[in-house]
């Protein structure tokens, strides 16, 4: 309803104006050992006693032009904190953060990234942006340009959400690409669909052969797991690792033992 998009627009600019937006940190694991390699940092926003759907109010930031603000405050609040963690658990972990059409489209956004990265000590090389294939492919001369910039001091880029888009395959090639995160939709039927097995079958010997790193999201059951370990997807996470939960809280989940 177009009322509860325009109150949801009014509680983003209040959350915004009172640094009021709440991170969650969802585990990323070996899929071969369960062993903790990094987090992805997830973005929520508390409408009084309500958590707002993402879709739903990230939706509303991209439609009323605050999504770049956002993607830039959780940017700098989460490599702090990863920073801090490395620093305190004597362990490298990476941190995964989801950048936007509208982010990677400023001119300032290298200057940007790379500022973040010294102000809160998180090496370059910790660092992962999650873009889009919309976003890669809405001025693909462009978005290469500035993804090789991250690259070159030693930035990483993931495909998000890879097989649900309408893209070519061509740009991996044309494109800085270090790693592919399969869809939760394939892997939420794996084991039940020959077709969605096949597909994330052909996702990693496809990562494979390109040398990208791959990483299977909305692991939720041992057989998916368990079917992933049999293909060889380096990288998994889900709840059933653990959900997305705030920073002091995370830590402490029990990962299921191999």
């Amino acid at each position: 309803m177009e009322s509860e998009r325009h109150e949801i627009e009014v509680r983003l600019r209040e959350a915004l104006a009172d640094d009021d937006l709440t991170l969650r940190y969802q585990p990323v694991v070996d899929t071969a050992t369960g062993e903790l390699v990094g987090v992805e940092a997830l973005v929520r926003l508390m409408w009084g006693e309500r958590m707002l759907s993402p879709g739903l109010f990230l939706q509303v930031a991209e439609e009323s032009g605050q999504i770049a603000k956002i993607d830039g405050l959780v940017l700098i609040e989460a490599a702090a904190q990863v920073a801090a963690w490395t620093e305190q658990f004597g362990r490298s972990l990476e941190l995964a953060v989801n950048m936007s059409g509208a982010h990677l489209n400023r001119a300032d956004v290298f200057d940007e990234v790379l500022g973040v990265l010294e102000r809160t000590g998180l090496p370059p090389d910790q660092l992962v942006l999650e873009i889009t294939e919309g976003v890669l492919l809405s001025d693909a001369d462009e978005a290469a340009r500035r993804l090789e910039l991250l690259r070159r001091v030693g930035v990483k880029v993931a495909v998000d959400d890879f097989g649900t888009g309408y893209s070519s395959l061509t740009y991996l090639q044309r494109l800085p690409v270090d790693i592919l995160k399969i869809d939760r939709v394939f892997v939420s039927r794996l084991g039940l669909s020959a077709a969605d097995d096949a597909i994330v079958r052909a996702i990693i010997e496809l990562a494979n052969a390109l040398e990208l790193d791959v990483v299977a999201e909305g692991v939720e059951t041992d057989e998916q797991w368990s079917i992933l370990r049999g293909l060889g997807c380096a990288r998994s996470q889900g709840y059933l690792f653990s959900r997305p939960l705030p920073a002091g809280e995370w830590l402490k989940v029990d990962r299921p033992a191999v």
